[in-house]
């Protein structure tokens, strides 16, 4: 039985993890994802505290742009996987209450497993810009994300809610949900972003695209090799804070978040948790990699690592899958 303290206590504080700078002088802010031993992988408290920057720099009158980063080779591989899979075998569903922001846990009974509310109540959640997973797109400043190495999962959210995405050559985008679940939370956006047909070809195949062909299908703005990376964001950060007034950015951020809404956006937010709810009733077929308790105690990483094996070297999701010859 796993034990909600020793959840919360095995990982990096949620400060550690999401780190906070502002310019006030020339109104950049930064966020960096810091644990690059873990591919920069947030836990649920991070997220919530993603979510909070968010919403100060949003008030803040000294931001007008965030630029999000991250330390190490990747911008980030996704949520922490283990984390997710241990608050779904905690019985007391502390952890998952922290995360719901719900304030006295211990006071809340959790719909029991087996109900459609048990899943519908955390991926309805990921709906919500305080859950830290579409916090982007209600912000209204100018946001750039800058991706490299891996950008996955949870990070790969972040790359289609920002307003610009710069990327180094060398980045893969994609989300290891669609090959080992089948779908993710808010998918409709991605296909606002790519175009349906070649976020299809992800969805079915499950492979990572290059940053080559995300800029092609549109959803980079710029793709520079890995040590021009930086300068290029800080030169865009800087164009965007010079451009126009905070207010006129708050107009315009509105028009765009209008846009969206009137293409669905939140509703696609909404459907794809209703998928997720109902996921658990999907029958998987022979030899199909299913994440569960079994999965995570015989080694994640392993089962993942052999899965991927499975593949094409350029359809896997791994580098190091990638670079093995057949």
């Amino acid at each position: 039985m796993t034990d909600a303290s020793t959840i919360h206590n095995e990982r990096p504080a949620a400060d550690d993890i999401i780190l906070y700078d502002k310019n006030p002088a020339t109104k950049i802010a930064t966020i960096t994802f810091n644990r690059p031993d873990h591919l920069n992988a947030p836990t649920a408290d991070a997220r919530l505290r993603y979510a909070d920057l968010l919403h100060r720099a949003n008030v803040d009158d000294d931001v007008k742009v965030v630029v999000i980063r991250g330390v190490g080779s990747n911008l980030g591989s996704g949520a922490d996987i283990p984390e997710a899979m241990e608050m779904e075998a905690d019985s007391t569903n502390r952890t998952r209450m922290r995360e719901l922001r719900v304030d006295d846990e211990s006071a809340v009974n959790f719909p029991p497993r087996g109900s459609f509310r048990h899943g519908a109540t955390l991926t309805q959640w990921y709906a919500n810009s305080a859950a830290g997973c579409r916090s982007l797109q209600e912000f209204k400043k100018i946001s750039i994300v800058e991706a490299k190495g891996y950008c996955y999962g949870w990070h790969f959210y972040q790359a289609a809610d920002a307003d610009l995405l710069i990327s180094s050559d060398d980045t893969l985008f994609g989300h290891p949900a669609f090959r080992y679940i089948g779908f993710g939370p808010r998918m409709w956006t991605w296909a606002q972003t790519m175009g349906i047909r070649r976020f299809q070809e992800m969805v079915f195949t499950g492979r990572p695209f290059t940053a080559q062909e995300m800029y092609d299908c549109n959803f980079a703005n710029r793709v520079v090799p890995r040590e021009q990376l930086e300068a290029e964001t800080d030169k865009y950060a800087l164009a965007c804070a010079r451009t126009r007034p905070t207010d006129t950015v708050f107009m315009q951020k509105m028009f765009f978040e209008m846009m969206k809404q009137s293409q669905g956006e939140y509703l696609g937010s909404m459907l794809t948790g209703l998928f997720e709810s109902l996921g658990g009733y999907a029958h998987p077929d022979a030899q199909d990699l299913m994440l569960d308790e079994d999965t995570v105690s015989g080694g994640i990483n392993n089962a993942v690592k052999d899965n991927d094996d499975l593949f094409p070297p350029d359809f896997r999701l791994s580098k190091s899958g990638r670079r093995r010859a057949d």
